[in-house]
Protein backbone atom coordinates (compact mmCIF):
# COMPACT_ATOMS: atom_id res chain seq x y z
CA UNK A 1 0.00 0.00 0.00
CA UNK A 2 0.97 3.26 -0.19
CA UNK A 3 2.05 6.18 2.22
CA UNK A 4 -0.14 9.06 1.85
CA UNK A 5 2.07 12.26 3.55
CA UNK A 6 -0.43 16.01 4.28
CA UNK A 7 1.07 18.89 4.89
CA UNK A 8 -1.11 21.50 6.29
CA UNK A 9 1.25 23.82 7.48
CA UNK A 10 4.17 24.73 9.72
CA UNK A 11 4.99 21.06 11.72
CA UNK A 12 1.74 20.01 11.19
CA UNK A 13 1.19 16.66 9.20
CA UNK A 14 -0.65 13.84 8.58
CA UNK A 15 1.00 10.34 8.01
CA UNK A 16 -1.31 7.48 6.51
CA UNK A 17 0.46 4.20 6.67
CA UNK A 18 -0.90 0.81 7.04
CA UNK A 19 -4.12 2.04 7.69
CA UNK A 20 -3.15 3.81 10.61
CA UNK A 21 -3.23 7.94 10.44
CA UNK A 22 -0.98 10.16 12.48
CA UNK A 23 -0.83 13.68 12.96
CA UNK A 24 2.58 15.88 14.10
CA UNK A 25 2.74 18.42 16.27
CA UNK A 26 -1.30 19.87 15.32
CA UNK A 27 -1.69 23.96 15.51
CA UNK A 28 -4.95 24.79 14.01
CA UNK A 29 -5.08 28.59 14.91
CA UNK A 30 -5.05 31.63 12.82
CA UNK A 31 -3.43 33.46 15.24
CA UNK A 32 -0.72 32.14 18.16
CA UNK A 33 0.73 35.50 20.74
CA UNK A 34 2.47 37.06 18.43
CA UNK A 35 2.47 35.15 15.56
CA UNK A 36 -0.09 35.09 12.47
CA UNK A 37 -1.08 32.52 9.68
CA UNK A 38 -0.25 34.18 6.42
CA UNK A 39 -0.34 31.53 4.17
CA UNK A 40 -2.67 28.61 4.13
CA UNK A 41 -6.54 28.35 5.68
CA UNK A 42 -6.62 26.14 8.80
CA UNK A 43 -6.53 22.84 8.39
CA UNK A 44 -10.06 21.68 8.16
CA UNK A 45 -12.15 19.55 10.94
CA UNK A 46 -11.21 16.14 9.37
CA UNK A 47 -7.28 17.01 10.19
CA UNK A 48 -8.13 16.71 13.75
CA UNK A 49 -8.76 12.80 13.07
CA UNK A 50 -5.88 10.34 13.35
CA UNK A 51 -5.23 7.35 15.70
CA UNK A 52 -2.10 8.68 17.45
CA UNK A 53 -0.66 12.37 17.66
CA UNK A 54 3.19 12.69 17.69
CA UNK A 55 4.21 16.00 19.94
CA UNK A 56 8.17 16.84 19.25
CA UNK A 57 8.56 19.35 22.11
CA UNK A 58 7.22 21.82 24.52
CA UNK A 59 7.41 25.04 22.16
CA UNK A 60 4.03 27.00 22.04
CA UNK A 61 3.80 26.25 18.40
CA UNK A 62 4.13 22.38 18.64
CA UNK A 63 2.56 21.80 21.69
CA UNK A 64 -0.73 23.79 21.55
CA UNK A 65 -2.78 23.00 24.10
CA UNK A 66 -5.91 24.33 22.74
CA UNK A 67 -5.55 22.75 19.28
CA UNK A 68 -4.96 19.74 21.29
CA UNK A 69 -8.34 20.11 23.26
CA UNK A 70 -10.10 19.64 19.65
CA UNK A 71 -8.61 15.88 18.78
CA UNK A 72 -11.07 12.95 19.05
CA UNK A 73 -12.19 11.57 22.63
CA UNK A 74 -9.74 8.32 22.69
CA UNK A 75 -7.29 9.40 20.72
CA UNK A 76 -3.48 8.33 21.86
CA UNK A 77 -1.16 11.51 22.11
CA UNK A 78 2.32 11.15 22.78
CA UNK A 79 4.70 13.59 24.52
CA UNK A 80 7.88 14.39 25.50
CA UNK A 81 8.75 12.76 29.28
CA UNK A 82 7.89 15.48 32.10
CA UNK A 83 5.47 17.39 29.95
CA UNK A 84 2.20 16.95 31.75
CA UNK A 85 4.34 18.77 34.89
CA UNK A 86 5.57 21.14 32.64
CA UNK A 87 2.70 21.99 30.97
CA UNK A 88 -0.74 22.28 33.45
CA UNK A 89 -3.05 22.56 30.65
CA UNK A 90 -2.28 18.98 29.51
CA UNK A 91 -3.84 17.61 32.46
CA UNK A 92 -7.38 19.02 31.81
CA UNK A 93 -7.28 16.78 28.22
CA UNK A 94 -8.94 13.79 30.16
CA UNK A 95 -10.61 12.82 26.43
CA UNK A 96 -6.77 12.20 25.24
CA UNK A 97 -4.83 8.77 26.19
CA UNK A 98 -1.13 10.69 27.28
CA UNK A 99 1.95 8.87 27.27
CA UNK A 100 5.19 10.69 27.84
CA UNK A 101 8.38 9.35 26.28
CA UNK A 102 11.67 9.90 25.77
CA UNK A 103 14.21 8.78 23.02
CA UNK A 104 15.18 5.12 22.75
CA UNK A 105 11.71 4.09 23.09
CA UNK A 106 9.13 2.30 20.86
CA UNK A 107 5.17 2.43 21.24
CA UNK A 108 3.23 0.74 18.67
CA UNK A 109 0.02 2.01 16.96
CA UNK A 110 -2.08 0.35 15.06
CA UNK A 111 -0.07 -1.37 12.28
CA UNK A 112 2.52 0.89 13.38
CA UNK A 113 5.81 0.94 15.42
CA UNK A 114 6.80 4.11 16.63
CA UNK A 115 10.19 4.97 17.31
CA UNK A 116 11.58 8.04 19.32
CA UNK A 117 14.78 9.30 18.35
CA UNK A 118 17.08 12.00 19.26
CA UNK A 119 16.54 16.32 18.28
CA UNK A 120 19.11 18.85 18.97
CA UNK A 121 16.82 21.49 20.17
CA UNK A 122 16.11 23.71 23.05
CA UNK A 123 12.83 21.34 24.82
CA UNK A 124 11.38 23.70 27.32
CA UNK A 125 8.43 25.11 27.32
CA UNK A 126 9.27 28.80 26.99
CA UNK A 127 10.21 31.39 28.21
CA UNK A 128 10.62 30.01 31.59
CA UNK A 129 10.37 26.26 31.58
CA UNK A 130 13.19 24.55 33.29
CA UNK A 131 15.37 21.82 31.27
CA UNK A 132 13.22 18.56 32.07
CA UNK A 133 12.19 17.84 28.94
CA UNK A 134 14.03 16.49 26.07
CA UNK A 135 12.64 17.65 22.19
CA UNK A 136 12.17 14.69 20.36
CA UNK A 137 11.91 13.71 16.55
CA UNK A 138 10.51 10.01 15.63
CA UNK A 139 10.31 7.28 13.28
CA UNK A 140 6.70 5.72 11.91
CA UNK A 141 7.13 2.59 10.87
CA UNK A 142 4.85 0.72 8.45
CA UNK A 143 4.83 0.38 5.54
CA UNK A 144 7.52 3.13 4.97
CA UNK A 145 9.88 4.57 7.48
CA UNK A 146 8.78 7.70 8.02
CA UNK A 147 10.76 10.53 10.39
CA UNK A 148 9.58 13.56 11.57
CA UNK A 149 12.29 15.41 12.71
CA UNK A 150 10.21 18.06 14.42
CA UNK A 151 12.58 20.88 15.83
CA UNK A 152 16.06 20.08 15.20
CA UNK A 153 19.68 21.30 14.64
CA UNK A 154 21.82 19.03 12.45
CA UNK A 155 24.35 16.57 14.73
CA UNK A 156 26.93 13.82 14.07
CA UNK A 157 25.23 11.18 15.08
CA UNK A 158 22.39 12.21 13.08
CA UNK A 159 21.93 9.22 10.82
CA UNK A 160 22.76 6.71 13.36
CA UNK A 161 20.47 7.86 15.92
CA UNK A 162 17.53 7.99 13.42
CA UNK A 163 18.34 4.93 11.51
CA UNK A 164 17.53 3.94 7.98
CA UNK A 165 14.26 6.02 7.04
CA UNK A 166 12.47 5.70 3.73
CA UNK A 167 10.85 9.30 3.89
CA UNK A 168 12.30 12.25 5.84
CA UNK A 169 9.64 15.22 6.62
CA UNK A 170 12.61 17.66 7.67
CA UNK A 171 11.98 21.79 9.17
CA UNK A 172 14.19 23.85 6.51
CA UNK A 173 12.58 27.61 7.69
CA UNK A 174 11.29 28.76 11.03
CA UNK A 175 8.70 31.54 12.00
CA UNK A 176 10.26 34.54 12.28
CA UNK A 177 13.58 36.58 10.71
CA UNK A 178 16.13 35.10 12.54
CA UNK A 179 17.06 31.00 13.07
CA UNK A 180 19.02 30.30 16.08
CA UNK A 181 20.95 27.07 17.29
CA UNK A 182 18.97 23.90 17.06
CA UNK A 183 17.25 24.59 13.93
CA UNK A 184 17.46 23.43 10.47
CA UNK A 185 17.86 26.16 7.63
CA UNK A 186 17.57 24.72 3.59
CA UNK A 187 21.07 24.32 3.74
CA UNK A 188 21.31 22.18 7.20
CA UNK A 189 18.42 20.65 6.06
CA UNK A 190 19.84 19.25 2.62
CA UNK A 191 23.03 18.31 4.53
CA UNK A 192 20.88 16.73 6.89
CA UNK A 193 18.96 14.96 3.56
CA UNK A 194 22.59 13.72 2.50
CA UNK A 195 23.54 12.02 5.96
CA UNK A 196 19.99 10.61 6.02
CA UNK A 197 19.36 9.49 2.63
CA UNK A 198 16.19 8.41 2.17
CA UNK A 199 14.01 7.80 -0.77
CA UNK A 200 11.18 10.93 -0.47
CA UNK A 201 11.62 13.94 1.71
CA UNK A 202 9.03 16.82 2.23
CA UNK A 203 9.94 20.37 3.67
CA UNK A 204 8.16 21.66 6.64
CA UNK A 205 8.17 24.23 9.33
CA UNK A 206 8.15 27.24 6.87
CA UNK A 207 5.48 29.41 4.74
CA UNK A 208 2.80 29.64 7.45
CA UNK A 209 3.34 31.51 10.09
CA UNK A 210 5.15 34.99 10.72
CA UNK A 211 5.09 37.37 13.35
CA UNK A 212 3.22 40.62 13.11
CA UNK A 213 4.21 44.14 11.83
CA UNK A 214 7.44 42.58 10.59
CA UNK A 215 6.04 41.42 6.69
CA UNK A 216 9.19 43.42 5.59
CA UNK A 217 12.20 42.37 7.95
CA UNK A 218 13.51 40.01 5.64
CA UNK A 219 10.29 38.43 3.82
CA UNK A 220 12.49 36.27 1.62
CA UNK A 221 13.02 34.10 4.78
CA UNK A 222 9.52 33.66 5.22
CA UNK A 223 9.02 33.16 1.26
CA UNK A 224 12.00 31.73 0.13
CA UNK A 225 13.27 28.47 2.12
CA UNK A 226 10.90 25.47 0.18
CA UNK A 227 12.23 26.59 -3.09
CA UNK A 228 16.15 26.71 -1.43
CA UNK A 229 15.51 23.18 -0.07
CA UNK A 230 14.79 21.57 -3.57
CA UNK A 231 17.38 23.95 -5.32
CA UNK A 232 20.16 22.64 -2.25
CA UNK A 233 19.12 18.81 -1.93
CA UNK A 234 19.21 18.48 -5.85
CA UNK A 235 23.35 19.36 -5.11
CA UNK A 236 23.56 17.56 -1.59
CA UNK A 237 21.44 14.59 -2.47
CA UNK A 238 20.34 14.15 -5.60
CA UNK A 239 19.36 10.56 -5.47
CA UNK A 240 16.37 11.82 -3.30
CA UNK A 241 12.79 13.00 -4.88
CA UNK A 242 11.83 16.44 -2.44
CA UNK A 243 8.47 17.13 -2.95
CA UNK A 244 7.14 20.85 -1.64
CA UNK A 245 3.67 20.82 -1.34
CA UNK A 246 1.37 23.63 -0.55
CA UNK A 247 -0.47 23.94 1.83
CA UNK A 248 -3.18 20.96 2.65
CA UNK A 249 -1.79 19.29 -0.30
CA UNK A 250 -0.81 15.48 -0.08
CA UNK A 251 1.89 12.90 -1.96
CA UNK A 252 1.08 9.35 -2.41
CA UNK A 253 4.80 7.65 -2.09
CA UNK A 254 5.07 4.00 -3.30
CA UNK A 255 8.07 2.60 -0.84
CA UNK A 256 9.27 -1.18 -1.80
CA UNK A 257 11.74 -2.09 1.06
Amino acid sequence: MPVEITWWGHATCTVEDANTRVLTDPLFARRLAHLRRRRGDVPPADARRADVVLVSHLHADHLHVPSLACLEPGTRLLVPRGARRAVPGLRRLRHLRITEVAPGDEVCAGGLLIRVVPALHDGRRLPLGPHRSPALGYVVEGEARTYFAGDTGLFDAMAEQVGPVDVALLPVGGWGPYLGEGHLDAGRAARALARLAPRDAVPVHYGTYWPIGMDAVRPHEFHAPGDEFVRLAAEAAPRVAVHRLGHGESVRLEVAR
